[in-house]
């Protein structure tokens, strides 16, 4: 418990850093591009505070590093410069800006470190297994789907943003490379990752942490991802509607046959 009461203070004073940050430049955006780079802090952490390194550890550690850093370059170098984000910008109308800025604290900053936390489980169970347990046909399965997971995540992050620098796609519907099989290749991804992240944990035999991947799958799918996303999309794009009919919500699948 030692190293999760260690991680929770290292994100929770980060958390409040950013926050004071974002303070002063009146953008709470930048809590985005913190995301992926605070599961490389506390697997880092982890790291360097264990002992006897295992392999299947090593290996969990440079793949949060991978995963974590590509996302982190991802989102900076989509939203820097950028005002801040339309979410963030309603919070801020409604609450009134006398007061989002202490607010947002609590509202996005300390929410954000708490659930970061929570969904880090399966890499705290990997660190905190008592028994070395060799790798074994779970590690190898999660490797592969890693690999799925940061194929469908970072290709389809590449191809949206190569999309969307066309000015003559602003109203078209991404349709093509991985967005032909599911309407949300990153998203897809990003859940892949984190079961392959369970299922190291699983390896280690510390099965209550998988938690943590289902409690992140549930974010992207009902909460902040998926959900938020098929909304906006179905009001802004008119072409998105016949895209919903012919193209798989999540899981990769070929194109359904238009019917003429």
């Amino acid at each position: 418990m030692i190293l999760y009461l260690n991680a929770s203070i290292l994100i929770i004073v980060l958390v409040t850093l950013l926050w004071m940050y974002s303070v002063s430049i009146k953008n709470v955006s930048i809590v985005d591009i913190f995301w992926g780079f605070g599961f490389v802090v506390i697997a880092t952490y982890l790291f360097f505070t264990t002992e006897a390194i295992s392999l299947r550890q090593m290996i969990l550690s440079i793949l949060v590093a991978i995963w974590g850093l590509r996302l982190t370059i991802h989102l900076f170098i989509r939203n820097v410069g950028k005002p801040e984000d339309f979410r963030y910008q309603k919070f801020r109308k409604d609450y009134g800006a006398h007061r989002y800025w202490w607010f947002s604290y609590f509202q996005v900053f300390l929410l954000q470190g708490i659930l970061m936390l929570m969904i880090a489980s399966p890499l705290f169970g990997v660190f905190m297994a008592e028994e070395n347990i060799p790798l074994n046909m779970f590690d190898f399965v999660a490797i592969a789907i890693w690999l799925i997971g940061i194929s469908f995540e970072a290709g389809g992050d590449y191809q949206l943003a190569k999309f969307k620098s066309q000015k003559q796609n602003k109203d078209e519907v991404l349709s093509s490379g991985f967005w032909k099989y599911t309407r949300h290749p990153n998203y897809f991804g990003d859940a892949a990752v984190w079961w392959s992240y369970a299922l190291f944990a699983i390896a280690a035999q510390q099965y209550w942490f998988v938690l943590g991947s289902i409690l992140m799958t549930f974010l992207i799918i009902k909460i902040s991802g998926v959900a938020m996303l098929e909304k906006s999309l179905s009001t802004d794009k008119p072409a998105y509607k016949d895209y919903k009919k012919r193209t798989s919500a999540f899981f990769p699948w070929f194109p359904k046959k238009q019917v003429q």
